[in-house]
């Protein structure tokens, strides 16, 4: 008798409608359980929340150099072959633009520079200048951003191939408070972060805005 009833708690009937002649040991354990289930639901539900892997992308060492999207605040060099007149250091305006001689504002944001070097390429050839050559390197990138629980929270010059934990270094390391197990990044041009795992090989783009959240004692 009281297997079969410990059996119907299980068996979807509320705790409640076990009888009465069942022990209150029977009832208590029954509805632990019940709830004990319903927790680790809970849990395996919100460990598997936000925490994501780098990826090939961010992962230091990847060559972001041939994928990289120009956007503001990055500046180039631009060398047109045996037209000194025409070359020299240009930034991407808040527009997302390159001022360039003869041939006015370019249009460059979330433009490859391979991209953007075959565009300018084309404007000077269209009406100023016979078969033109031209090449464009990046020579600073837009900064990143550091926030929360570290001890100087700010804006930063990126450096090439930084990690998550140079950031925070830069940053002049963490407050007492903070997590060091979780970094929360909204990548450029991203409206939401993401929480990555701290690891040593995690990536910082630029453009990126960093937060170091508080850790629960």
């Amino acid at each position: 008798m009281v297997e079969h009833l410990a059996t119907s708690a299980f068996s979807g009937y509320p705790v409640s409608e076990v009888s009465p002649f069942i022990g209150g040991s029977v009832r208590v354990k029954a509805s632990a359980l019940i709830f004990l289930n319903a927790a680790l639901l809970l849990t395996a539900c919100a460990g598997s929340d936000h925490l994501i892997s780098s990826g090939d992308r961010y992962v230091a060492g990847a060559d972001i150099s041939e994928t990289y999207a120009l956007g503001a605040g990055d500046k180039v060099r631009m060398t047109v072959f045996s037209e000194p007149t025409l070359s020299g250091e240009f930034s991407v305006s808040t527009d997302g633009e390159l001022s360039l001689p003869l041939i006015g504002n370019v249009a460059v944001a979330n433009m490859t520079l391979s991209q953007v070097t075959g565009q300018v390429q084309s404007l000077l050839a269209d009406g100023y200048l016979r078969n033109p050559r031209v090449s464009m390197e990046i020579i600073s990138y837009r900064p990143f951003f550091v926030l929360g629980e570290v001890k100087a929270p700010g804006q930063y010059a990126y450096a090439s191939g930084m990690t998550a934990l140079n950031a925070v270094a830069t940053a002049e390391g963490y407050t007492p408070r903070a997590s060091k197990k979780i970094i929360y990044i909204r990548r450029f041009g991203e409206k939401v972060e993401q929480a990555y795992e701290l690891t040593p090989n995690l990536r910082v783009m630029p453009g990126d805005t960093l937060r170091i959240g508080e850790r629960y004692f």
